[in-house]
């Protein structure tokens, strides 16, 4: 039996680590053809890739690129060239076997990043089945044109961008997924990613989403995505679960369909979810949500300016916002807010109207992140608005991040007003301010111990962080 060695390349611990739970379900998917092993460079950085590929001596090697830079233009940060040099660069002198890229960075730029590391074979999209039928024509060295999402160097088509979305796999490559990985170093702030779809219906100016899994949703069966909470529950005991869907409450009764099977199983667990869309909430919905073993959601609206809203594309009102955050205090669920600036047609006026929000509806108990500059992706709204606007040029490389920034508001200025706005709110934070020190990070976890807290860790960091600013440490 040959043998395939997927690395998880991905290494950013920022706001908390994230587990390889695609890589896993594409080791599940070939478990059964090859003799497969995983090494997740999360912690380990590089550290042990040679003892690994020389002693496992794979016939061939997987490397998922799960994000291409740091998406911020107050903290840039661009992955792949650490990535290189920790890990494709040593492959390649390590062994001679085919190099085989994925993963959803990976499917933004899957040309270019091929080029980057001058490899010969890449992935665009969904890999469960793809990877599969990739390694099946490797092995009998038969013709591999014509399989939709392969990316390889001799294509025809190598100057065009090919993007799967295929119907949601039905197979239940869940199951064992969680022994390709050691969750011990997850516990403490990460979590088990579920998806509970696939692809995205919205139009956000600035998303990858529908490019790189479709314009519709792809949901599963809410017994199936439970399924999958039993048993990673089971065989891993207390870990706690995120759903990381573009939203979570989307299409209306699907999460109330997962909340009410969770329920109904009398699971005791632990969950979070990005993406909670207001044009979907009801009061039911939180009560189900808390129900089921919910602790912590994310709230992405962006902004709360009407015309920003509409700017961006969003599909929600500035009354369902509200209506949502005065759902969100009344049913208690701690909440981590994400809000960008400096899209089209930002202003002074346009921000004000996003902190006035904050400041009435958020409590001060939550956390408020805040972004300046829409990074540019391409084939978005935003990527043919910049075009527009003569901020990027027709065939310009966005590889390295390129953001996003009007004239009538340029970075600098947006960042000055911004500050001017966040004061000395200890709960308001930019981006770049998303990892905390190692010494306050100490501190939390030492407190969170002596009074066996289960609260979010970001709501201990909150305190810590308010204690420091009132002492004038910060």
């Amino acid at each position: 039996m040959k043998k395939v060695l997927l690395i998880a390349t991905n290494s950013e611990k920022k706001p908390y680590p994230v587990p390889p739970i695609g890589l896993s379900i594409v080791a599940q998917s070939i478990e059964k053809l090859y003799e497969v092993k995983m090494y997740d460079a999360m912690f380990d950085e590089g550290a042990s890739l040679e003892t690994i590929v020389t002693t496992f001596k794979p016939d061939y090697i997987g490397c998922s690129i799960r994000n291409v830079d740091s998406m911020s233009v107050e903290a840039p940060d661009f992955f792949l060239e650490a990535i290189n040099e920790k890990i494709i660069k040593p492959l390649k002198k390590l062994s001679t076997v085919p190099i085989i890229l994925g993963g959803s960075g990976y499917s933004i730029y899957p040309y270019e990043i091929l080029d980057f590391f001058g490899l010969d074979y890449g992935i665009s999209g969904e890999g469960e089945e793809t990877f599969a039928a990739l390694l099946e024509h490797l092995d009998k060295n038969t013709d591999i044109t014509g399989i939709k999402g392969i990316i390889y160097r001799c294509s025809p088509d190598f100057d065009k961008k090919i993007i799967t979305n295929s119907a949601y796999p039905q197979k239940k490559y869940f199951s064992g997924t969680e022994n390709y990985i050691d969750f011990g170093p997850y516990k403490e702030r990460g979590a088990y990613s579920i998806q509970s779809k696939r692809g995205c219906a919205h139009q956000c100016i600035y998303c990858t989403y529908p490019l790189i899994e479709g314009k519709k949703f792809r949901t599963r069966e809410p017994e199936d995505i439970v399924d999958e909470i039993q048993q990673v529950s089971e065989n891993l005991g207390d870990v706690v679960f995120e759903f990381v869907d573009s939203t979570f409450n989307d299409p209306a009764g699907h999460a109330e369909n997962i909340c009410s099977e969770i329920i109904r199983r009398n699971l005791k667990v632990r969950i979070r979810t990005m993406g909670i869309n207001p044009a979907n909430t009801s009061d039911k919905l939180f009560e189900l949500m808390i129900k089921a073993g919910f602790t912590q959601i994310d709230s992405t609206p962006d902004s709360a300016s009407p015309l920003m809203l509409k700017n961006l594309r969003k599909n929600f009102t500035l009354a369902q916002l509200q209506k949502m955050a005065v759902q969100i205090k009344k049913s208690g669920l701690p909440t981590m807010w994400f809000f960008v600036f400096g899209g089209p047609g930002e202003t002074p006026h346009t921000i004000d109207e996003t902190f006035d929000f904050i400041r009435t509806y958020i409590s001060p108990d939550d956390m408020v992140y805040l972004t300046t500059s829409l990074r540019i992706y391409p084939e978005t709204s935003l990527y043919h608005t910049a075009l527009k606007e003569k901020l990027i040029q027709p065939g310009q490389s966005l590889l390295r991040p390129v953001f996003y920034s009007s004239e009538n508001f340029p970075v600098e200025k947006l960042h000055d007003y911004l500050q001017q706005k966040i004061g000395r709110s200890h709960n308001l934070l930019f981006s770049s301010e998303a990892k905390p020190s190692p010494e306050m990070m100490k501190e939390a976890i030492q407190i969170r111990k002596q009074q066996t807290l289960t609260e979010p860790m970001f709501r201990t960091l909150l305190r810590i962080r308010k204690r420091m600013m009132d002492e004038g440490v910060l």
